[in-house]
């Protein structure tokens, strides 16, 4: 697809957003759907998922020529800000889907009658976008995890895609809802993602919403009460978290787990495993 710069107060015309939806390749597409579900991906995490099957120097260069079309297109949006360390360039940036993006995916959505929702984030502070990048990088991990052992990511979905009636007239809203199996076993998970910017009194009516939920009978997706994982960016916080935990009713002890961000997948696919193998 070679597409040209567009000024940024310009639009695409209909057919023009229709001709470049026939010009897309399947990478291309697979990357805005990405970024859709996610809302924000950095550019690392992009080549990780959509670029591996490329190797060395050409792996990069490659991603780099995706991405630019992609932004030149107005299809994806790069933040102002970089990620921090020592990546350069389209690795190092955040992307957020752009307004032709949008409209690409609206129009396929309604070529296919797909259901799936297409969604821009609104304002992004620096909270918003560290939060998000931390579930966007549960997924990544989950994706490459997947590839390697004998199971399958059936569905990751991050909010508000993840939320889900409380059969109380509100919302039960998680940051992510997974499933993964293997042979005929299937995990349920609703994700918390935390970043120790919230209070301990805050913890526990996040935590509550959930035990309620139990207590009101209500199923969640696959039909099952989704367990709860909690990831926590230090020993500390994962010490705080357990203490709250440890002094919500029943059935707070079997339905919360903590663990520390890089451990959460370990534990999904551990998780997993035991019960394939009880």
């Amino acid at each position: 697809m070679t597409t040209p710069r567009l000024p940024r107060n310009q639009r695409l015309g209909t057919a023009c957003v229709m001709a470049l939806a026939e010009a897309l390749t399947d990478r291309e597409w697979s990357i805005l759907g990405t970024v859709n579900r996610l809302r924000l991906a950095t550019g690392i995490q992009i080549e990780r998922l959509h670029f591996a099957d490329l190797t060395g120097k050409s792996r990069s260069v490659v991603r780099w020529r995706v991405l630019k079309r992609l932004v030149d297109a107005q299809a994806l949006m790069p933040l102002a800000r970089r990620v921090g360390g020592s990546l350069r360039g389209s690795a190092q940036l955040t992307y957020a889907l752009d307004t032709v993006g949008e409209r690409l995916l609206r129009l396929r959505r309604n070529l296919s009658q797909s259901k799936e929702r297409i969604r821009r984030p609104g304002p992004i502070g620096d909270r918003f976008v560290a939060h998000t990048l931390t579930t966007s990088e549960l997924y990544v991990q989950l994706v490459e995890r997947s590839r390697a052992e004998s199971f399958t990511l059936d569905d990751f979905q991050a909010e508000p895609a993840a939320w889900w009636p409380n059969g109380a007239g509100g919302w039960m809203k998680p940051d992510a809802y997974l499933s993964v199996s293997a042979d005929e076993f299937t995990d349920h998970w609703w994700v918390e993602v935390d970043l120790a910017t919230e209070a301990v009194p805050t913890l526990r009516g996040k935590f509550l919403a959930y035990i309620d939920f139990v207590a009101l009978g209500q199923l969640g997706p696959g039909d099952v009460v989704p367990r709860v994982l909690v990831t926590v960016p230090t020993p500390e916080r994962r010490d705080v978290m357990a203490s709250v935990i440890a002094k919500l009713p029943t059935p707070a002890d079997e339905l919360f787990a903590v663990v520390l961000h890089d451990e959460a997948v370990g534990w999904i696919t551990a998780e997993l495993n035991e019960a394939a193998h009880e």
